[in-house]
């Protein structure tokens, strides 16, 4: 008796085009046990010491990672690389100072805050690289855009934080300074000087190290958190303000989407360089941009970091649905467009309809006895 085959299972995978990051549901997890068991009195101590080890554990990992001989050969890509820098720390900063037209109808001054901030992070590596893979872009030159952006990110971010933001993220005062220095800096510059000793043993561990940096950066986020719930941040976010936050980060990706694309189409870069510029310089690092968080504003991080934490989601939804465009563009580039019904074929060869000379006397064949001689 032959027995029937099982159906097989329906998983149930959300669609393609809407990938549901499952970092970020850690993060929203986190988020939500801050909520509930807010770490106070000697246990916020405790976090708070913990916190700050983790990211100088991250910014040590980032600087042992970073081949230099890597970055100093993408340098021959000087114009591109140019190009995504600007994008990140100009023109994205540029309309972050133009939002502030919406303080307060919109956005409140602490969202807004957030927002600018938003704008003054590095871009990402892991996923310029892979929306690039997956578009047939240029991936050396991303990968080495997206190293450059967050080397330039440890100093210009903060700089640009205490120019914009002001007292918001602690002005230039000295304490702020030797903060940024010990926190981000030194341990970035550690690592690069004990890269050729560290370096073997974080390649062959790159799975479990990976665990590590994701889990200092949740420890960040329930600290900066907890701080939030303890001072009573909360009741200044309400679900209208939180839409409008979406709708104004959406505004902001669809911009430098375009800006990416048609300004790079205009400075005379070929398509695959113009994908990688797109998806480098369009994109915001979470990694990044959380521990910079909390280093620059403290108790007041919880809110500095809700607007880059959303836009970090929707922009993975957005680019993994252009990546997937990008790549079917690039399919039907390179295929053949069929020929229309009723349309004519290709034209075969016309024989050859010479007439051939009518055969005359055979002519004697020529003596090739010296030509072999010789």
């Amino acid at each position: 008796m032959t027995v029937p085959a099982r159906p097989p299972r329906r998983s149930l995978r959300p669609p393609s085009w809407l990938p549901v990051d499952g970092y970020v549901l850690a993060l929203l997890g986190t988020v939500g046990l801050a909520a509930l068991l807010p770490a106070s009195g000697g246990a916020a101590d405790v976090a708070e010491g913990a916190s700050t080890g983790a990211v100088a554990l991250l910014f040590f990992l980032y600087g042992a990672r970073l081949s230099t001989r890597e970055a100093l050969d993408g340098l021959t890509h000087w114009r591109l690389h140019l190009t995504v820098l600007g994008s990140t720390f100009l023109l994205f900063p540029l309309l972050g100072l133009a939002a502030r037209g919406l303080v307060p109808t919109v956005l409140t001054p602490q969202l807004y805050t957030g927002l600018l901030f938003l704008c003054l992070v590095p871009s990402t590596i892991q996923s310029s690289i892979a929306f690039t893979s997956i578009a047939r872009g240029n991936v050396p030159a991303a990968i080495c855009a997206g190293s450059f952006s967050s080397l330039a990110g440890i100093v210009l971010t903060p700089l640009l934080a205490a120019l914009l933001l002001g007292g918001s993220a602690g002005g230039l005062s000295a304490d702020g300074l030797l903060k940024i220095v010990l926190q981000l800096l030194v341990p970035f510059l550690a690592g690069q000087v004990l890269r050729r000793w560290v370096g073997g043993f974080i390649g062959r561990h790159r799975k479990v190290l990976g665990h590590v940096d994701r889990g200092s950066i949740l420890l960040v986020v329930y600290t900066a958190f907890s701080q939030g719930m303890v001072a009573g941040i909360w009741h200044l976010v309400t679900p209208a303000r939180l839409g409008l936050l979406l709708a104004v980060e959406a505004v902001l990706l669809a911009a430098m989407l375009a800006l990416t694309w048609y300004g790079a189409r205009r400075l005379g870069f070929g398509r695959a360089d113009r994908i990688a510029i797109q998806f480098a310089g369009s994109k915001k690092s979470l990694a990044a941009g959380l521990p910079m968080a909390s280093v620059l504003f403290g108790p007041q991080a919880a809110l500095a970091v809700l607007p880059l934490m959303l836009f970090h989601q929707m922009q993975l939804m957005v680019c993994a649905v252009l990546a997937k465009r990008r790549s079917r563009d690039a399919e039907a580039e390179r295929s053949p467009e069929p020929a229309p019904a009723g349309a004519p074929g290709p034209t075969a060869p016309a024989p050859d309809t010479t007439v051939a000379p009518a055969p005359g006397p055979t002519a004697p064949a020529p003596d090739t006895t010296a030509a072999t001689r010789a």
